[in-house]
């Protein structure tokens, strides 16, 4: 049996991400399933799960880092990574609050993982949430994230108490929530958003004390009755389970079904409201975003803007997309802009066509300038931002964007191929036949790309962009973060590393000679194009005098150069 944590540790952190990832996978439908209030899209469970797999990313990412330390991640490290991965991964209101609540638990967590500071952290949490929604209205998430925050609050230093006290005050108020809300009290549910963070917060009990929460019994369902469900403690809690159409207890004691739970300061009685469900993120200053709220708070409902140090998400439904956009755009950079009609069938991207096209091929690019050659080349593209990977989610949708009957993904990173896998699968579900062409970097999916005929057969196509894949080696210039061993011996912080095919081959002292090195080593075993692909900050300079050392050197070898704008590496390499 594992040893249980006596604080919120790094590796504490990592398993409760990972439990509650686990937790909301096993209820999103049902938690979709309760939304009436105040729109019926129903997915608010998947909103919630996809928020806390970009966390969950970000914190693997932190200690696949530290993989040849013999200690865990610093506990700030993880709890700052896991904040961040849900602020850049948040999806829908329900995702976005549950991004704010992580990050107001992060900022207490960083300085200590007793049971005093998660008392504050779940106070932090609860406060923050609230203040980024315009409008706060009882009876959703934030009550219940409020309840908890105060069923945890004492003296006992025992963790253990701390977490299994704000699980039991979270059911309990989420079970009043049909009373504070009408819209939920006549359909018999409870606020879908809610019991999401109930799930998070049972996760957190199962991380502490080794054991996972009580859960009712499923019952019968009964009009407007009240079942009394046993939980933590021997207290015991009423919950709604009556009224069509619910069906009767899910695992936890709470309703099973019914449309999902909306945003919670939109109009109580739950009719229409604005077309568009509008969401960024956004590098701007605080005095630019104070100025954002008012402009977005008076274009329609549902605002909520979380974050914090120069990056912030902003959701809001309006009935005008593009003053939303605009407003994002006189406050900062707005990236990652997802517009949602709601009056749509799916309930997916507006730009969606009536008719689906019959092939598209979708594309994982680390910046802006390959953003705009793969969108020109008609691929359907998703920006990976330096520190950002995209979620299976946020693959999902370009696929859905795309609206074609066969989709290509190139997912351009080793590191995306579970995640791209997981994307194409569900894609599958939907009635896409998907092809997944396992490309490891961006300049293998540039030389695919170039290969790609729509006219053709869907299996003669695929083959042949994997073989340009395969056929393109690929490299890139990396700048050493701390001392530690490579392939190709000890580097320094600060150092110049050549990666090639994905393993360090070079270190020097400075871009240009680390260029040519690479560039020497690669072409040694023959090539026809070089590929470069340079970074926003890179000169053009750089570009001409590696032409010029490819001409030199090798003079049945063309080259061609992009520009790729925000990338991590500042140079990528590709030898066809």
């Amino acid at each position: 049996m594992p040893q249980l944590p006596d604080d919120l540790d790094a590796v504490a952190v990592r398993t409760w991400c990972s439990l509650a990832l686990e937790a909301l996978g096993r209820e999103r439908a049902e938690i979709d399933a309760i939304n009436v209030y105040p729109i019926a899209d129903g997915d608010t469970g998947t909103n919630l799960y996809l928020t806390l797999e970009s966390a969950s990313a970000a914190v693997e990412a932190v200690f696949a880092a530290h993989e040849t330390g013999a200690t865990a991640p610093a506990t700030a490290d993880a709890v700052r990574a896991m904040a961040h991965g849900a602020l850049i991964g948040a999806r829908g209101n329900s995702g976005t609050i549950l991004a704010q609540l992580l990050r107001g638990m992060a900022g207490v967590l960083a300085d200590g993982g007793d049971a005093a500071h998660l008392r504050l952290a779940l106070t932090s949490a609860a406060d923050a949430a609230r203040q980024a929604v315009a409008h706060p209205v009882e009876g959703t998430v934030l009550t219940v994230a409020a309840e908890a925050a105060e069923a945890a609050r004492g003296e006992d230093p025992d963790l253990r108490t701390v977490v299994t006290a704000a699980y039991d005050g979270a059911r309990a108020a989420l079970a009043r929530t049909p009373e504070q809300l009408a819209v939920l009290g006549r359909a018999g549910v409870v606020d879908a958003g809610g019991r999401g963070l109930v799930a998070v917060l049972g996760a957190l009990v199962e991380t502490v004390t080794g054991q996972a929460p009580v859960r009712g019994p499923r019952t019968a369902s009964g009009n407007a009755a009240k079942a009394p469900v046993t939980v933590d403690g021997g207290s015991v809690v009423g919950l709604p389970v009556g009224g069509t159409p619910v069906e009767g207890v899910a695992e936890g004691g709470l309703p099973a079904s019914a449309p999902e739970e909306g945003p919670p300061d939109c109009p109580e009685d739950g009719s229409a409201g604005p077309a568009f469900e509008v969401i960024y993120l956004l590098e701007a200053r605080d005095e630019q975003v104070a100025r954002l709220r008012t402009r977005l708070d008076a274009l329609g409902d549902s605002l909520v803007v979380v974050g914090g140090d120069g990056l912030w998400h902003v959701h809001v439904h309006v009935d005008d997309a593009g003053a939303a956009v605009e407003a994002g755009v006189e406050a900062g950079r707005p990236y990652r802009i997802r517009i949602t009609h709601f009056a749509t069938e799916s309930g997916h991207d507006v730009r969606v066509q009536a008719e689906p096209a019959q092939r598209a091929v979708v594309v994982v690019v680390p910046g802006d300038g390959l953003a705009g050659l793969c969108t020109e080349a008609g691929a359907t593209t998703v920006i990976a931002r330096p520190g950002e990977p995209p979620a299976s989610g946020e693959l999902v949708d370009a696929i859905r964007r795309a609206h074609a009957r066969e989709v290509v993904l190139l997912p351009n990173d080793a590191a995306l191929r579970h995640t791209a896998a997981a994307a194409a699968e569900q894609a599958r579900t939907e009635g896409v036949r998907v092809a997944l062409v396992p490309t490891r970097a961006a300049v293998q999916g540039i030389a695919a790309l170039a290969v790609h005929e729509p006219d053709r057969g869907f299996d003669e196509d695929v083959v042949a962009m994997t073989a340009a894949a395969g056929a393109t080696r690929y490299a890139e210039l990396a700048v050493a973060e701390r001392q530690s061993w490579t392939m190709a011996g000890i580097c320094q912080a600060g150092d110049i590393l050549g990666l090639i095919d994905g393993d360090v081959a070079v270190i020097g002292s400075d871009v240009p000679h680390t260029a040519r090195t690479v560039l020497d080593r690669m072409l040694a075993a023959g090539g026809e194009l070089v590929t470069l692909v340079l970074g926003e900050d890179v000169p053009d300079a750089l570009a001409d005098a590696l032409e010029e050392h490819v001409r030199e050197g090798h003079l049945a070898v063309d080259t061609v150069v992009y520009r790729g704008g925000h990338q991590r590496a500042p140079l990528l390499i590709g030898v066809e």
